[in-house]
């Protein structure tokens, strides 16, 4: 008898510990998958300040259809600012931490920033983001 106890407390036990698990995160995509980028101006910065020789101003106007993502990226040498103009886009990071961003939120990318964006809604997102991206080489 007490054999059939302790094994349905360690039954149990091990259930309870189980269904306490955090969910795992989504798997994060490397590739983008129903991503366009609609608009794009560029301001060579060491034109206009010789400082900033090297590097571009950037703004950009991106679609993200229902479904669709950016892959897995970094901002490593790129920080960027962000306005959400229409749509529901959810942002996970690296750590697998993520937060949900709505027409109207903004957000910053930093230097350190690791992460991949995946539109949850039924509608398109769209966001305009700035950064400051190395120039090209010719």
């Amino acid at each position: 008898m007490k054999s059939r106890i302790a094994h349905a407390l360690l039954a149990s036990a091990v259930f309870l510990g189980l269904a306490m698990m955090p969910a795992r995160a989504e798997e994060p995509p490397k590739e983008n998958k129903g991503y366009t980028t609609l608009n794009t101006i560029l301001i060579d910065l060491g034109a206009e300040i010789p400082s900033m020789a090297g590097r571009q101003l950037r703004l950009r106007t991106i679609k993200i259809e229902p479904g669709g993502h950016i892959g897995l990226h970094d901002h490593k040498d790129r920080p960027a600012v962000v306005v959400i103009q229409q749509g529901t886009v959810t942002v996970t990071n690296g750590d697998g931490s993520s937060e949900t961003f709505k027409a109207g939120d903004t957000a910053v990318d930093h230097v350190t920033t690791v992460h991949w964006l995946k539109n949850v809604g039924s509608d398109d997102v769209l966001f305009v983001t700035a950064d400051l991206p190395k120039k090209p080489a010719n």
